[in-house]
């Protein structure tokens, strides 16, 4: 005999943010009346503990053996709520959750209309949760060596707070030594502390570490397998050098004849040898040889580097090596790039030698940079008398990035300070608003006003170096609408430092999609959920860490790498992750083994068995996306807990209220 179906409907106030649009008391009586709905409630806050306590009793006191609760988004709450009916003794997948909130009263005014839709909402939940069936989850073990991809201060703070719980990380980035950009700063606000100071020890601590192997000069070349269990390969580029000989003295690099500009460390302001390490401070401090601007690859002369070498470590004939390892957890830490200024014409970069980007004047103004810490113009002589700084270079701008970049505010007034304190000369800042939110930003911010900068609001129009009025010749010419003022200026300065914004890198996407994770507009990587679960991802085992996530300052990529390595050791506690349910199966009876179901698979959840020439799903690797359901052919594969008679349940539900209303 078939088991009564007792259903208990659950409606959330959510204080005011369903009950201010909608009458929940009307929804919840009107629920009761519903097929096999034993009875029906509304609650001030469901996700409460007196809420959750309350599905609980209730399944229990009256045998309850399907709840629906109505409330906001499952994507939010489902887990709770599931929870819930687990205390009460029931089987968390017969559980329905309608979203109220987000489609209904979030989107609406109309009372009447919203209290119609939240009715039909909870009948379609009603109807569906009928046909649900008891399920359970998969559990995988759990592998406790992590990966963390990206060498810059998040990749490197959530390494050693990984490795200092005794925990294995494997940690890959791509440059020849680990620092990102942090390691070409010369100050950092608001303590002005040296960059490389607080930085080199953190990177030495990982260098040393037992429980870190590192792999720089690295990528990860594929991923595979699921959270507790994932596959990774890494190329290891060749360096041509032997790194178990080398020891860092530097003669290789002394006795290179080849000189190379340096685009990437030193922003094309100095020069490099072909074969260098990126700056001192280098973790590995081991040298890299540039292969395509190396003598002996060009023309098979030279070596002198091999010659000079005390102890052989010049290997010219190293190739690049494939490892793999094993890890159960993946933290990507992979950066930002830096707006390219040159897409503003108008402001002149690289068309007008003394406009330079903030990281140029970084190197500037770094004392291991390419001026020794002077700050001249392009001619490498002369000293500027008059600076202006432009905020907000390809953010906030509808036609470049619209976002804001989060630090260009605060590295403008410290480049007002260390102006003033290196040169004594007149700073200028532009600026649309200045946004010092953090903590000891704002007096930052009043510091440089005592300090003489005068601080211009309006968005700059253009650079020139076109002298129209006295005083104009030889300087560049700033073209501004100061909006406090009400008036056009023209700013006669020496030098233009552009404060240019953040953005994802140029391969995002093409990161994204190895790791199984997902790309904004503006092509940062995709969390969890932006408020409650920032570093995780929907991929399960997969996080994300500093500023490949968002723009963001140094000491917010510190706390999120630290925060996502809180994320792994919890998962690692565990010993074994329990894998979502709710996945897609073949069935073996009717599968003609045609294969459209495997190139359809976004997570590579499915192989083909050649002996029985069937399609076979890994359960701990789907993630219940139902692609693959809509791409067989012979309609052979089921998605669990989305089987077509819930679904057609679940409509007919909506449909049926909706044309009740119609009629009345």
């Amino acid at each position: 005999m078939a088991e009564e179906t007792r259903i208990g409907v659950y409606i959330c106030h959510c204080g005011t943010n369903i009950a201010g649009v909608v009458d929940v008391g009307e929804v919840s009586r009107w629920a009761g009346e519903l097929p096999n709905v034993i009875l029906s409630r509304d609650y001030k806050f469901m996700c409460s503990s007196p809420g959750q306590e309350l599905i609980a009793k209730d399944i229990k006191a009256q045998g309850l053996n399907r709840v629906v609760v109505a409330s906001c988004s499952p994507h939010l709450h489902e887990s709770t709520f599931r929870g819930a009916c687990v205390s009460g003794g029931l089987n968390p997948y017969l559980f329905e959750m309608a979203n109220i909130r987000e489609q209904d009263s979030w989107v609406t005014t109309d009372k009447l209309e919203a209290t119609k839709k939240a009715k039909a909402l909870v009948a379609a939940a009603v109807y569906r949760v009928s046909y649900q069936k008891p399920l359970e989850s998969l559990f995988v073990p759990m592998d406790p060596s992590v990966l963390v991809v990206g060498g810059g201060v998040a990749g490197v703070q959530a390494a050693l707070e990984i490795a200092n719980s005794r925990r294995h990380v494997y940690l890959v980035e791509r440059e020849p030594s680990l620092g990102g950009h942090m390691a070409q700063l010369d100050k950092t606000f608001p303590t002005l502390d040296c960059s490389a100071c607080i930085l080199t020890p953190k990177m030495t601590d990982v260098g040393k570490h037992k429980h870190v192997t590192l792999f720089t000069w690295s990528e990860v070349e594929s991923v595979s397998g699921y959270v507790g269990n994932f596959t990774v390969t890494i190329r290891k580029r060749a360096r041509y050098i032997h790194e178990e000989l080398c020891t860092g003295c530097g003669i290789c690099w002394e006795k290179c004849p080849k000189k190379v500009l340096d685009d990437v460390f030193e922003t094309g302001l100095g020069y490099r040898k072909a074969v260098y390490t990126p700056f001192p401070q280098a973790v590995p401090n081991i040298p890299v040889i540039d292969r395509p601007n190396c003598t002996y690859f060009i023309k098979g002369t030279c070596q002198a580097c091999k010659k000079f070498c005390p102890t052989g470590a010049i290997k010219f004939d190293q190739q690049d090596e494939l490892l793999t390892v094993k890890v159960g957890s993946i933290i990507l830490a992979t950066g930002y790039e830096v707006f390219d200024a040159r897409r503003i014409p108008q402001y002149g970069y690289g068309r007008l030698a003394n406009v330079f980007t903030s990281m140029e004047f970084e190197r500037l103004t770094n004392a291991a940079g390419p001026t020794g810490g002077k700050v001249v113009l392009r001619d490498g002589v002369t000293t500027p008398k008059s600076v202006g700084i432009i905020h907000c270079v390809g953010s906030r701008d509808v036609n470049y990035n619209n976002y804001c970049s989060a630090i260009c505010c605060m590295q403008s007034l410290k480049f007002a300070h260390l102006v003033q304190e290196k040169l004594g000369a007149q700073v200028y800042e532009f600026y649309i608003d200045i946004r010092t939110p953090a903590k000891a930003y704002d007096e930052f911010y009043q510091r440089v006003l005592k300090e003489g900068a005068q601080l211009i609001r309006g968005r700059v129009a253009e650079v020139t170096n076109e002298a129209c009025l006295p005083g104009e010749d030889g300087k560049l010419i700033i073209q501004v609408e100061d909006t406090l003022i009400g008036k056009q200026r023209r700013i006669p300065v020496d030098m233009v430092i552009l404060s240019v914004g953040l953005q994802a890198r140029a391969d995002a996407k093409e990161v994204a999609i190895k790791f199984g994770i997902s790309c904004s507009v503006d092509e940062w990587f995709i969390e969890k959920h932006p408020k409650l679960d920032p570093v995780a991802t929907m991929t399960d085992g997969v996080f994300v860490a500093g500023a490949c996530q968002g723009p963001k300052d140094i000491p917010s990529s510190v706390a999120q790498g630290s925060a996502a390595a809180a994320r792994v050791m919890s998962l690692i506690g565990q010993g074994e992750i329990e894998i979502e349910a709710a996945t897609a199966v073949v069935d073996d009876g009717t599968c003609v083994g045609c294969k459209e179901c495997i190139p359809t698979c976004p997570y590579q959840a499915i192989s083909f068995i050649e002996y029985v020439r069937k399609a076979y799903i890994n359960e701990a690797l789907c993630k219940g996306c139902g692609t693959c359901v809509g791409a067989c052919l012979s309609k052979s594969i089921n998605l669990k807990h989305f089987t077509d008679d819930q679904l057609v349940a679940e409509m007919v539900g909506a449909m049926q209220t909706m044309k009740l209303f119609e009629a009345s």
